[in-house]
């Protein structure tokens, strides 16, 4: 069962790796993106991370607890950024075929929000 203290810890861990890859891009793996021409994909995925990470932070504190659309967004977290990141590592480019799927997930998660019925 997901309660708050659980989606706080996986927002934050999230966020967590979400800094860690930008800055293992940015330092440890700069000159393998710069021989494939793969940094910009690291930095989208990162950016995506990131954001999504402060979104799930937020929406763990929500009552009641919008848990449809937080595991949406972390799994999108997950496909999107993570097949970015594989994509940026190995330059094969069928792992793109992947991201958008990513991308449909945290597509769904905002859409659950916005259509989130009023809770008074």
């Amino acid at each position: 069962m997901m309660n708050q203290h659980l989606s706080r810890n996986l927002a934050a861990w999230t966020g967590f790796l979400g800094v860690v890859c930008g800055a293992f891009g940015a330092h440890a793996l700069r000159t393998r993106f710069d021989a494939l021409g793969t940094l910009s994909i690291w930095q989208t995925g990162v950016l995506y991370h990131l954001v999504h990470a402060v979104v799930l932070l937020a929406i763990s504190q929500w009552k009641p607890f919008p848990r449809l659309a937080f595991w949406l967004l972390f799994c999108g977290v997950i496909v999107f950024s993570g097949s970015l990141y594989l994509l940026a590592l190995t330059n094969v480019r069928w792992v793109g075929a992947i991201t958008p799927l990513g991308g449909f997930g945290m597509l769904a998660a905002w859409l659950a929000l916005a259509l989130r019925k009023r809770e008074e």
